[in-house]
């Protein structure tokens, strides 16, 4: 999380043997001009708040997997036709936008174990592209399905209360059962056709499915969807579709063939930052902590957060909450008018209650409810407001069942605070290490070496994409996640 208010703001084909068949919907098809000029438009909004672009040489390498796989569509001008761009995001995920957009975060990189899953995921979100759903979806506005979850603004009560019953969603509008089997269908032909093992889909879904049950864990919110990783809630993931992607890879004769190129995958993103990027603030366990900011809070038992460039949401069954920044004047009571008013963005005002002031671990505070009858039901909406120094105040907006007040939050609202120069330099970002098993390693003496202090044998399993009684063999390599230097 930067704290910046946004909204003002050379691979070869490998030809096999095997080769879809190109049906009359499929025919070649030019994209729409009107699409990719909005696209190309929005396109610095949406990297901006996914933290900037990746490393340019991870980056150029994606593209490149990506215009491989991309030439395999039905898309007029192949490859050329996409651009596809590498996040500097710690959420796990992947989408497309209408015009040929593709992106696809490191976090969702660091889960990859070889090329082929990159492709895998590429290939169903030119899918996507391919099949047109962008057409069924609603909301035409790519920017507001992109940036509306977290960046603070509603656009009236119902989206405040489509908020609190989603959660921090990773702005992505969902897919229908139907159009995610067909992307998977599409995307494992585009696999064989590029010269990759098709089974590649089906294994990376698998892993992305044990690793949102393992984040489902970690949070204490099994069976709670909003705690799985984003591309897991908007690309649902289920038993049944690994069965049927695994199906569609068998039925194209060259399951288990193909390349894979895991070596040179493991070497590019060999020390990539993993998890949050200090840059923007980290999430160790409960607690946000922002180095450069100098702040930190504590967020409820059992609720999960999810970091953005623009704010930090909260979420649990009690309610939602994010945490954000917005202009300063040096007067709370007009900082807190002027988020209320984000909430209707600009169309009516909540009426709210006159801002009350306090301290809080020393920090000059003020805070407001308003009650907002929403489609959904009645919503307390809360705003508190910390002033940190003349110049910059950071705020939450709390969204409970009316009644309720601040309910979960409230200990999370006393807990904002400054941090020590001290606490800030002890900020260390992970990275991933590319590592070869030697002759006396095991699953367990390389997972103790994980830069986490619980979970170390599953989060190392699920990382590397295996089962809990996989064996490993000396001259393999794994992913491991270790504390890299201090910025």
């Amino acid at each position: 999380m930067r704290f910046r208010v946004l909204l003002s703001v050379a691979l070869a084909t490998t030809a096999l043997a095997w080769a879809p068949t190109v049906t009359a919907q499929e025919r070649t098809r030019a994209l729409s001009q009107n699409a990719v000029a909005q696209a190309a438009e929005q396109h610095p909004l949406v990297v901006a708040q996914f933290g900037g672009e990746e490393n340019a040489t991870r980056s150029a390498y994606v593209r490149n997997v990506g215009s491989r796989i991309a030439s395999q569509t039905n898309i007029a001008g192949g490859g050329s036709a996409f651009r596809i761009t590498t996040l500097n995001s710690p959420v796990v995920n992947a989408f497309a936008v209408p015009g040929g957009y593709l992106y696809v975060t490191r976090q969702l990189l660091g889960l990859m174990n070889d090329e082929a899953e990159l492709a895998s995921v590429l290939g169903h979100e030119a899918g996507h592209i391919a099949a047109r759903h962008s057409r069924e979806r609603r909301n035409a506005n790519i920017l507001s399905q992109v940036l509306a979850g977290l960046a603070g603004v509603v656009t009236g009560s119902g989206q405040i209360a489509q908020i609190a019953a989603q959660g921090a969603q990773m702005w992505t509008l969902s897919y229908s059962r139907s159009q995610e089997l067909e992307s998977d269908e599409l995307g494992v032909r585009y696999l064989a056709a590029a010269g990759y093992d098709p089974a590649a889909s089906p294994a990376f879904l698998a892993s992305l499915g044990a690793w949102s049950d393992l984040e489902s864990r970690l949070q204490g919110r099994e069976g709670d969807q909003r705690a799985a990783p984003s591309w897991a809630r908007t690309h649902p993931l289920s038993a049944e579709r690994v069965s049927r992607a695994a199906q569609e890879a068998q039925q194209t004769g060259v399951a288990g063939q193909g390349q894979h190129n895991r070596d040179q995958y493991l070497a590019m993103i060999d020390g990539m930052i993993f998890d949050d990027d200090p840059a923007q603030g980290v999430i160790e366990g409960r607690d946000f902590i922002h180095p450069q900011l100098r702040l930190a809070f504590t967020a409820p038992q059992g609720f999960g957060i999810q970091n953005s460039t623009s704010a930090v949401a909260v979420i649990g069954n009690g309610g939602q909450a994010q945490f954000s920044t917005a202009a300063y004047s040096g007067n709370l009571d007009a900082y807190i008018d002027q988020v209320f008013r984000s909430l209707t963005g600009g169309q009516g005002q909540l009426g709210y209650s006159r801002p009350q002031r306090t301290t809080i671990n020393g920090l000059n505070a003020a805070y407001s409810s308003a009650r907002a009858q929403t489609q959904q039901g009645v919503l307390d909406v809360g705003v508190i407001a910390y002033e940190f120094d003349s110049g910059h105040a950071y705020h939450f907006v709390t969204i409970t069942p009316a009644g309720s007040g601040a309910g979960p939050f409230s200990g999370m609202l006393e807990s904002v605070r400054r941090i020590s120069a001290q606490e800030a330099a002890a900020v260390r970002p992970r990275i991933l290490r590319i590592v070869t098993v030697g002759a006396n390693d095991t699953i367990d003496s390389l997972a103790g070496r994980m830069a986490y202090p619980t979970y170390q044998r599953e989060r190392f399993l699920v990382l590397n994409g295996l089962a809990d009684d996989s064996g490993l063999r000396p001259g393999q390599k794994v992913k491991l996640v270790v504390y890299g230097n201090r910025s």
